[in-house]
């Protein structure tokens, strides 16, 4: 799942001792998760600092879906030659209540990602697949030593193509099971998006209604910020050599998620052709084409992130036709012109929210 980096524009004021104690308090902290980095930023009249309770969620959640960790519950599952019986019944606990909860059972992230998965799906179709993992790391971006593939190997390429369909991967009640051995699950193009939004639950069953919760550039805001206005995220530029302060658009979030999918940044170059990390499921070879970022806005940012891989797969023509399609869902695309220059596609639903940037 490639870097998705927006770079959250605030103006934070810390309360002066003179304050009553009714006035909200403005609380920041930074950290690192998901091999990136982590921002939260609420108003709170208790000013209460939940920074190592949402270090706990964070590394909960990563203990069940990072591929990263070798004793994680996804990688259990990928290194299983048929599956693997879970902890939780997911359906059986939603069944007793889906209010959110300070805690969740064992195994209940990974479950929620597959169902997540599975919702996307259902909505893009098969440019969403999570059991890309083993093209994904052929091509070098996956959990195994990043190396570049010096010589593509089509005959390699269509033989791990047989590992991809999610349809492979069944969970039926606390069983999660697959044909082969050599079909694994990559939660990446949604886990970043999840975690935001556990950590945005977190803080609403403890009272926060203000907030913006970051982890890598996935963004969900709720409420104002301490300015009174609404949270202001800059959208980046998708050019090769962009800064990361480098921004196309800037956009005012309004109790909603925002998640960016782009190919600019996360890439190698071989023989003067370029492999970028979005790889097509179907084809198993990297995505190419017309569109260069898609930020996807939704109610939940788990749904913004893996709808925003999906378009990069499914290009401009093809993202913009879906998007007629998504109820809820709206989406500014970025695409490269035949003169070099950038085009701008915005949906309706987000036009009044959307600033130039001079």
């Amino acid at each position: 799942m490639q870097l998705r980096i927006l770079f959250v524009l605030l103006v934070l004021f810390s309360a002066c001792k003179e304050e009553p104690a009714t006035n909200p308090v403005s609380i920041q902290f930074r950290g690192e998760t998901m091999g990136t980095y982590y921002a939260v930023t609420y108003s709170d009249t208790d000013a209460r600092n939940f920074q190592q309770a949402l270090d706990s969620v964070l590394q909960v959640i990563n203990l069940e879906v990072s591929t990263y960790i070798p004793q994680s519950t996804i990688s259990q599952f990928n290194q299983s030659e048929t599956g693997l019986d879970l902890k939780v019944n997911y359906m059986e606990e939603m069944l007793k209540s889906s209010a959110p909860k300070e805690a969740q059972p064992a195994d209940w992230h990974f479950a929620r990602n597959y169902y997540l998965s599975q919702t996307i799906r259902d909505l893009v179709g098969p440019a969403f697949d999570p059991t890309v993992m083993p093209l994904v790391n052929y091509w070098g971006f996956g959990y195994t030593p990043h190396k570049a593939v010096s010589l593509v190997d089509s005959l390699a390429v269509d033989s791990l193509l047989r590992f991809v369909g999610f349809d492979k991967v069944q969970l039926n009640g606390a069983l999660v099971t697959k044909p082969f051995s050599g079909v694994q699950l990559d939660f990446s193009a949604v886990a970043k998006g999840y975690a935001v939004d556990e950590l945005g639950r977190f803080l609403e069953v403890h009272g926060i209604k203000d907030y913006l919760v970051e982890i890598g550039g996935e963004v969900r805001a709720r409420g104002k910020s301490s300015r009174g206005d609404f949270w202001k995220i800059g959208i980046n530029t998708p050019q090769e050599g962009a800064a990361t302060t480098d921004f196309e658009l800037l956009v005012n979030l309004e109790d909603k998620s925002l998640a960016t999918s782009g190919n600019y940044r996360n890439f190698y170059e071989i023989d003067g052709m370029k492999y970028a990390h979005t790889i097509n499921p179907a084809s198993g070879y990297p995505e190419r084409s017309q569109l260069l970022s898609a930020s996807v806005f939704a109610e939940d940012c788990a749904i913004a992130d893996g709808l925003a891989t999906a378009f990069m797969v499914l290009g401009l023509e093809a993202s913009k036709e879906k998007l007629t399609t998504l109820k809820g869902i709206d989406a500014c695309l970025i695409y490269g012109e035949s003169d070099g220059s950038l085009g701008v596609f915005v949906t309706p639903g987000i036009k009044k929210y959307i600033e130039s940037v001079d």
